[in-house]
């Protein structure tokens, strides 16, 4: 078994929303090249540990955040960090398809112009079409580029989502209930392209299903009232889990 090298160290973490104590001492390594799936009951914690890795819970002015998150051994909350450069490192995807009002060029064009990573058109163009491709939507889009992304079914705009999110080239993709809003079709294409991206990515999912967790990672990590109760690869925890209430989640009794 090669082990993969460590991309994120996190330790003793906590959440506060104001008095409320949402995540209570979660330590996980989440590992590169390698999809880990977050599990567990609605309002557990896991959107809320998941928005610790791009430091998304600054924006909410009740959070406070504890504990280390290191990424490449670095401390992503050292005052040092700009959260700007933070987030065109480990990209987001969300629950619904966001895509800008602009076309669907310009959605993906936006992140690596701000971040000054093309110096002309052409390398511009370049950065598009390997984002698009990455995104596994290029083939549906490359003859209307100059339409707007809004225009796109829900699934096309999801996959235009992630291809906006690798055109920064991110090292961490953090997914939050990417498929919830599709339906099944999109939802396999979406799973599909999810198994091609951890060739390059760590791709950490929150989502609702059990079925897609066992479908696309390599790694799960199940929380419950804000605790993560276990973690490990994902066929043992769906065949073989150590704690009982990850058996009552996976067999339907709690969540």
């Amino acid at each position: 078994m090669d082990t993969k090298e460590i991309k994120f160290e996190c330790r003793d973490c906590q959440v506060y929303y104001g008095d409320k104590h949402a995540i209570k001492d979660v330590s996980v390594d989440i590992e590169d090249k390698t999809v880990t799936a977050f599990i567990g009951p609605s309002g557990c914690g896991k959107s809320t540990f998941l928005r610790c890795l791009n430091r998304m819970n600054d924006t909410i002015d009740a959070a406070r955040v504890m504990g280390g998150f290191l990424l490449d051994g670095e401390d992503i909350y050292d005052r040092r960090v700009d959260p700007v450069q933070l987030r065109a490192k480990v990209g987001m995807v969300f629950q619904r398809p966001n895509p800008f009002p602009k076309s669907i060029y310009d959605n993906v064009a936006y992140g690596p112009k701000i971040h000054g990573l093309a110096k002309n058109k052409a390398e511009l163009d370049e950065i598009v079409e390997r984002s698009l491709r990455r995104g596994a939507i290029w083939d549906e889009v490359k003859d209307r580029l100059d339409s707007p992304g809004t225009g796109l079914s829900g699934g096309q705009q999801q996959r235009l989502c992630i291809a906006r999110a690798v055109a920064t080239e991110p090292e961490v993709l953090l997914m939050d209930e990417p498929c919830s809003a599709l339906d099944p079709i999109a939802t396999a294409q979406v799973e599909e392209l999810i198994d091609e991206l951890r060739a390059n990515y760590s791709v950490v999912i929150v989502t609702h299903s059990m079925q897609q967790a066992a479908r696309v990672s390599q790694k799960t990590a199940f929380f419950h009232l804000g605790n993560l109760v276990e973690f490990g690869e994902t066929g043992e925890i769906f065949t073989n889990p150590k704690d009982p209430r990850t058996e009552s989640y996976i067999t339907g009794r709690i969540g």
